[in-house]
């Protein structure tokens, strides 16, 4: 069985972060391991406190997982201080850890601020010229690219300044209002459209989270970069069909919608 590690933030209420990449893991065929870069207090309407770990536990986190049960990749997620950023880098870099994807995560699908600007500055310089591939929305595109986004051209102009600047591929999200379900690689330069069916559903709490765990997965399993796109597409395309909702605000997805069998079904009543 293929292996797969989470290096982010835990989500108390399992939308997004640690909690949500796991499911994914799961649900994508692969053995899911985590270390946590920090403890968040946050729900569907928001986030209200954050307590990181300290650096030298998380480097200890990473050790016992890369000493004993090495990943087949890689997937970084919410951290929101410059010292738990360079621990990653410098553990990943130890270890020749392959198959690195970066979910920039900066802001919270509720609009809250997730990490501090002198973090980005350290993810900017560490950890994304360590990547296979970074997945940002378009909110983080801009903060990389420094320009506002409004178009499709733009899009292209963004990705490729990110890809020639960090010298990794680029998926650049669409959404917020442009290009939503529809994804942007930029690789060596290189442009590819992955088109996607846009679903009706306001519940996309943790989509980020989950779309980066699926493309690691993917790698994982052995396919290349643009399959492992595609198959993390439909499999979040059918996370949000599935119409899960709960919770007071934009609450999670269904991450197990594919997920059958016998110990999945509801106890009969008499038995209950």
């Amino acid at each position: 069985m293929r292996t797969a590690l989470t290096i982010a933030g835990s989500d108390c209420s399992g939308g997004a972060g640690i909690q949500a990449d796991m499911k994914t893991m799961l649900a994508n065929g692969v053995y899911a391991m985590s270390a946590i870069t920090a403890l968040t207090a946050q729900n569907t309407t928001g986030v209200t406190g954050i307590m990181d770990v300290t650096p030298e536990f998380l480097g200890s986190q990473i050790d016992a997982i890369f000493t004993d049960i090495r990943p087949d990749a890689v997937k970084i997620g919410m951290v929101s201080a410059s010292p738990l950023i360079e621990m990653i880098a410098g553990k990943l870099k130890e270890y020749q850890a392959e198959n690195i994807v970066v979910d920039p995560v900066m802001v919270a699908t509720s609009g809250a601020k997730l990490i501090s600007d002198d973090a980005i500055e350290t993810l900017k310089s560490t950890l994304l010229p360590m990547a296979t591939v970074i997945t940002p929305n378009i909110p983080e595109a801009e903060v990389l690219f420094g320009a506002k986004i409004t178009s499709a051209k733009e899009m292209e102009e963004a990705a490729l300044m990110i890809n020639k600047t960090y010298h990794c591929a680029v998926l650049l999200k669409g959404g917020h209002q442009l290009n939503d379900a529809n994804d942007l690689l930029c690789r060596e330069g290189e442009f590819k459209w992955f088109n996607g069916k846009r679903i009706d559903n306001p519940n996309t709490h943790g989509t980020g989270c989950t779309l980066s765990s699926a493309i690691a997965s993917n790698l994982a399993k052995g396919y290349d970069l643009d399959t492992a796109v595609e198959r993390a597409k439909d499999y979040i395309s059918g996370a949000l069909a599935a119409m899960l909702d709960l919770g007071k605000g934009s609450g999670p997805m269904n991450h197990g919608f594919a997920v059958t069998g016998k110990y999945t079904e509801m106890a009969e009543k008499e038995d209950c």
